[in-house]
């Protein structure tokens, strides 16, 4: 138990333990790569030597700033495979340790609790897929994951709340659903300076002038251009539909979202072994009670502000069209919400007094939701992943055969 109170021993093993899932066979499982990573290389690649652009509209239309960084990785790294993939890994590894400090401030004294529900995330299998290849799910989480920390921080002061506002502009320009992301940070300073005007507002200037200088580029862009990509999903856009097919399309969507937890999830053999839910049997059940006794707990700060940040990261695929749901990657930052709510469930256990047999239970359920996790990904999961990942050729061949140019001497 002292050795659960030492934080930095703490987060060396969470380290440790994220390395080895998000690492274990990187270059093998998948082995192959999709077409939208070679599309992903491809807007990397042709940002460099260009002048400073904060969206283009290759692979379907992107913000840039998470391929800025791929093309750094492939500045480093050489092109390939492994520099094309790691970003998205690093950021795996990194995010699952915000996680846990996160959680300390969120949960503050019962470290033993806070230790349980970070291996909870980082052995989720719907965290760690989304690491072992270049999708910028992981960079959008770790940004959010900052602001909510620094959002959390118990000093309160304005430097923490203009770094939270930092992150979230960071997490607008990242990965589409970011861009919705804002809204949460500043509901929870509304609900935490409502009876103090004069600190709201201070509050709430500090976070929003960093957040506005961040993401103006890309905001000025989106007013001027079209965003092809939203555009193309977005169905209440779509002007041949009726209000009553658009209104049935997203009751559907939100039964669809909705089962994804423990009923039947996301059939793309990239984002899952097709149709298994999203959470195990033991994260599901700890899931549900977490969500019930935090509904029923409304008046807890905590409990609001991540309500409202699984309602958030939920709202993108509530409005896109149902064919496209479920859809693991698009709602992959609900994820933190989800451990939260079984933390909460946990935490009841945790203010009983602490039996041995309580802490046994605790840890033989915490290890087989891992050992049930990486089963699923290692053994059944990775037997779909020849037909998912579909293009065989390292990255270097795919380039080569559809005639992209980039320069060979930064290998």
């Amino acid at each position: 138990m002292k050795l659960i109170k030492s934080k930095g021993l703490v987060l060396f093993i969470l380290f440790l333990v994220s390395i080895s899932v998000i690492f274990f066979k990187f270059n093998s499982i998948p082995k192959n790569l999709t077409f939208d990573e070679v599309e992903f290389a491809k807007l990397a690649l042709s940002l460099d030597g260009q002048a400073y652009a904060p969206y283009s509209q290759l692979a379907t239309g992107h913000s840039t700033l998470y391929f800025y960084i791929l093309l750094l990785s492939f500045k480093i790294f050489g092109v390939g495979n492994f520099a094309l993939r790691f970003p998205a890994a690093f950021f795996g590894v990194i995010g699952a340790l915000m996680f846990y400090l996160l959680m300390t401030r969120v949960f503050k004294k019962k470290q033993m609790l806070v230790f349980v529900i970070s291996i909870l995330f980082i052995t989720s299998r719907w965290y760690f897929n989304f690491a072992r290849f270049s999708f910028e799910a992981t960079f959008l989480l770790f940004l959010e994951l900052t602001s909510m920390f620094f959002l959390l921080d118990p000093k309160k002061n304005l430097y923490s709340m203009a770094l939270s506002g930092l992150f979230a502009g960071l997490a607008f320009n990242s990965y589409t659903p970011g861009r919705f992301f804002f809204v949460v940070p500043l509901t929870y300073i509304v609900f935490s300076y409502f009876k103090n005007k004069q600190a709201l507002i201070k509050s709430a200037l500090a976070f929003v002038a960093p957040f506005v200088i961040v993401v103006l580029p890309l905001t000025i862009y989106l007013l001027t251009n079209q965003d092809n990509r939203v555009d193309k999903l977005f169905f209440w856009k779509n002007h041949e539909m009726t209000l009553t097919e658009k209104v049935a399309g997203t009751m559907q969507n939100i039964g669809t979202v909705s089962s994804m937890f423990v009923y039947k999830g996301d059939m793309s053999g990239k984002h899952n072994y097709p149709g298994k839910p999203a959470l195990n049997p033991i994260v599901g059940l700890l899931f549900i009670g977490g969500l019930v006794i935090s509904i029923k707990k409304l008046k807890d700060l905590n409990n609001k502000v991540f309500l409202f940040y699984f309602f958030v990261s939920l709202l993108p695929s509530f409005m896109i069209y149902p064919w496209e749901n479920p859809n693991m990657l698009r709602t992959f930052t609900v994820i933190p919400s989800v451990i939260y709510f079984s933390g909460v469930t946990l935490a009841m256990a945790f203010e009983k007094k602490k039996h041995l047999l309580l802490l046994v239970t605790i840890v033989a359920l915490t290890v087989g939701s891992a050992i049930y996790e990486l089963r699923t990904y290692f053994i059944y999961q990775a037997e779909v992943f020849p037909s998912a990942f579909e293009t065989k050729p390292s990255l270097e061949e795919s380039l080569r055969h559809t005639n992209f140019k980039y320069d060979k001497t930064d290998k």
